[in-house]
């Protein structure tokens, strides 16, 4: 077994303990601009009123739908658009048949997604700003790290699931 020198040993620990502290000061940095992103989306949009859930979720409805309310386990069908905060859409169905047929609750899609779902009724459309750690991510593997995801919403039609009402 190796015995470290207790003269070698402080300074080792005092290194990775700064690099600890000064890689978190980075990430609160980036955390705070995904922030200020969201919050300047959000002010640019005063038509617009976001609730924000416990989550971290910015939602609101832009039509109350009258249909079946889904549950998890249930299947939705769902026509969306996915934006950056810039409004620049990277992702949509709209325009398409290409409905995107979804279980809710059980990890398909990305968190906010899939909470912004629990929200609505069929027939229902709503906008939903998603904080990247109920999307992509910070890892920037499949996705730049800290970006928010804006999406427009439109709950198609739900099937009940297993145990139906």
């Amino acid at each position: 077994m190796l015995m470290m020198n207790k003269k070698i040993k402080l300074p080792v620990l005092a290194f990775f303990i700064f690099v600890l502290m000064t890689s978190c000061l980075k990430f609160k940095k980036y955390e705070k601009e995904e922030k200020d992103e969201i919050q300047r989306y959000i002010f640019s949009n005063p038509d617009l009123s976001f609730e924000l859930k416990s989550s971290g979720l910015y939602y609101t409805d832009i039509v109350v739908g009258t249909g079946t309310h889904p549950v998890t386990h249930d299947t939705a069908y769902i026509m969306y658009s996915g934006m950056f905060t810039n409004d620049t859409i990277w992702t949509t169905n709209i325009g398409t048949t290409d409905t995107l047929i979804s279980p809710v609750g059980e990890g398909y899609l990305i968190l906010g997604f899939d909470e912004a779902i629990t929200y609505m009724n069929a027939g229902g459309k709503s906008k939903i700003v998603v904080p990247s750690e109920l999307g992509y991510g910070n890892s920037g593997w499949n996705f730049p790290a800290y970006t928010p995801i804006v999406y427009d919403i439109f709950l198609v039609r739900v099937k009940p699931g297993p145990g139906a009402r």
